[in-house]
């Protein structure tokens, strides 16, 4: 992590990687989930990732990611800012772009898996993970396979394929966490924590497994976003705005807490 020590993702997996815990790197959507994650962490001591869509970029601009930063970096925890699966150039233009003006998420990640084959995607990913290293922005990326290639060494933090899928799954998940440590081995004590798209659904063993096998980062979207969107709708119907807003904003950080100690991160900032 040579030149990196300060970048505020990478001290908080690093350390998760090190401890042997996960952390949670939670969606948030807007203020009210903001401050939802940053209470659940704080309440907790807890480290955590608070992860925007480009979707959520792209709508509150600059001053939302600001917002972000600033609650996250003011937090008493640990709490980075991290853009998720930012695809096309748009995405990431206007990311890295306010980097580059001094409004810089901690972390992207750069997302070419659409690419026919993991040379299309390196070759795709390549160009913004050089120039979000300038910025001073960490950088994820997505393979189906990781045996090398350029994106491999000079990604930051790599989210590997295992039988992982984003939304629901049809059938059981059967993942190859065998894959998971092996990765471990490879990345032992080079600076490279595992990160786990595609929790939604998954059994709470299951999560258990992967934090055994070495995953340092756990994406979460909606497990948390659903029950807080559900409580502030019934809320809204009978209760004063400021009342439902946040018995809403309680629901979010409940189910982050559910998380923080399922991967065992609780205490650990």
């Amino acid at each position: 992590m040579s030149g990196w020590a300060n970048n505020r993702t990478l001290q908080i997996l690093t350390a998760a990687e090190k401890g042997g815990y996960g952390v949670i790197a939670q969606t948030c959507y807007d203020a009210h989930s903001v401050i939802g994650l940053v209470r659940a962490a704080e309440r907790n001591n807890s480290p955590a990732i608070l992860q925007l869509f480009p979707v959520t970029l792209a709508y509150g601009g600059g001053p939302f990611l600001q917002f972000c930063l600033n609650a996250a970096h003011g937090a008493k925890v640990p709490i980075s800012v991290h853009l998720d699966h930012a695809t096309s150039t748009e995405q990431l233009e206007l990311a890295v772009g306010l980097a580059e003006q001094g409004i810089a998420f901690d972390s992207i990640m750069v997302d070419a898996s659409h690419a026919d084959t993991d040379e299309e995607n390196i070759a795709e990913a390549k160009p913004w993970v050089d120039r979000a290293r300038k910025a001073g922005v960490a950088v994820e990326v997505e393979l189906g396979r990781l045996e090398g290639g350029e994106a491999g060494h000079r990604c930051h933090h790599p989210c590997p394929s295992i039988g992982n899928l984003h939304g629901s799954y049809i059938n059981p998940p059967n993942f190859k966490t065998d894959i998971l440590r092996d990765l471990r081995k490879t990345f032992q004590g080079r600076g490279i924590p595992i990160c786990l798209h595609g929790t939604d659904e998954l059994p709470d063993d299951l999560f258990r497994e992967c934090v055994k096998a070495g995953v340092s980062k756990f994406n979460v979207n909606s497990w948390a976003r659903d029950p807080y969107v559900k409580k502030l709708a019934a809320g809204l119907q009978d209760k004063p705005f400021p009342d439902a807003v946040e018995e809403a904003t309680e629901e979010f950080a409940k189910a982050v807490e559910r998380f923080i100690i399922l991967f065992e991160s609780a205490g650990k900032a």
